[in-house]
């Protein structure tokens, strides 16, 4: 396995840290990619082929699977008492839509903040009759000209949502967001989740969609 550092630890502008773990026995298969984990484990080092540096990796000899940032906030009376009170105000869409990127302005962005706030509301999953479910998932496609706080809009997002991913399309493929294989610098190749893995249960935000390789 790779263990990488949650996103919303990872300083701006900067790449999550990652090591590497080894799994035995009944751990293997208990977390599929993207799942939040505390692993309890014992710093190894291993050294591969005829190079003379060592590695470190860590032995995983317990593991835990966490919920993701959200699924178990806890709120006092008070803010439950405020969030009762905002539902039932008249304007509360209007409300909420304002405070999404507040330092945004003009006439263009009022659509743009309504639509950015039901998507990270989602929507209702619903089944028909005949057993078809549809998921609840509200996807954004945003088209304009350049310089119209596009990425802004994206990264505020990614920011808002308790799991958010912002990633951009420049030097990435389409398939690239889900996973790809990695060639360390030893030569060993590995598999390494996407942004689409990472951002599992929340918010995927692709900059620069265009410029995405097709591979």
């Amino acid at each position: 396995w790779k263990l990488q550092e949650s996103p919303e630890t990872v300083p701006t502008g900067e790449m999550p840290r990652s090591v590497m773990l080894a799994v035995e026995r009944s751990l293997v298969d208990k977390a599929p990619p993207g799942t939040r984990v505390s692993v309890l484990c014992i710093p190894t080092l291993f050294q591969t082929g005829q190079d003379s540096v060592k590695s470190v990796y860590l032995q995983v000899v317990g593991l835990d699977l966490q919920n993701a940032p959200g699924d178990s906030v806890v709120f006092t009376p008070h803010e439950e008492a405020a969030f009762s009170a905002l539902s039932k105000h008249p304007d509360v869409y209007q409300i909420l839509s304002r405070s999404m990127a507040p330092s945004i302005s003009g006439s263009y962005t009022h659509d743009i903040k309504k639509a950015m706030l039901c998507m990270l509301m989602g929507g209702t999953r619903k089944k028909l009759p005949d057993g078809v479910k549809l998921r609840g998932d509200i996807n954004v496609l945003m088209l304009g000209d350049p310089s119209t706080a596009k990425s802004q809009f994206l990264k505020f997002a990614s920011r808002v949502a308790p799991v958010g991913i912002y990633t951009s399309g420049k030097g990435s493929s389409a398939a690239g967001l889900t996973a790809s294989v990695v060639k360390d610098a030893k030569g060993e190749f590995y598999l390494e989740g996407g942004a689409m893995v990472l951002a599992d249960g929340g918010i995927v935000c692709i900059d620069e969609f265009d410029k995405m390789r097709p591979q």
